[in-house]
């Protein structure tokens, strides 16, 4: 699992349609110990609801089909879960 923060929406009216019904989101991938950007921004489909400016955690590659409901559906990062908090104690990194 990694941790990114949602930064936008991106809509598609002709997609593969095992995509219909998932909203998918715009996520920018983010180091947990400082919250700063890792790489490019990527799509992500969404399962449980979140919104712009949320923290979120995702799956990649394989396990990202599954999440998003079934080995059919091509999609590369699912969002798994919001986050509300978290403490990192970086004396022990």
């Amino acid at each position: 699992m990694k941790t990114a923060k949602v930064i936008g929406n991106i809509w598609a009216t002709r997609k593969d349609e095992n995509l219909n019904g998932l909203k998918l989101l715009v996520i920018q991938p983010i180091n947990l110990i400082d919250l700063h950007p890792v790489g490019e921004p990527i799509i992500a489909a969404d399962i449980i609801g979140a919104g712009v400016g949320e923290t979120v955690i995702y799956v990649g590659g394989s396990s990202a089909r599954p999440a998003a409901g079934g080995s059919n559906i091509p999609v590369d990062a699912t969002i798994v879960g919001i986050v509300d908090g978290h403490d990192v104690d970086v004396a022990l990194i």
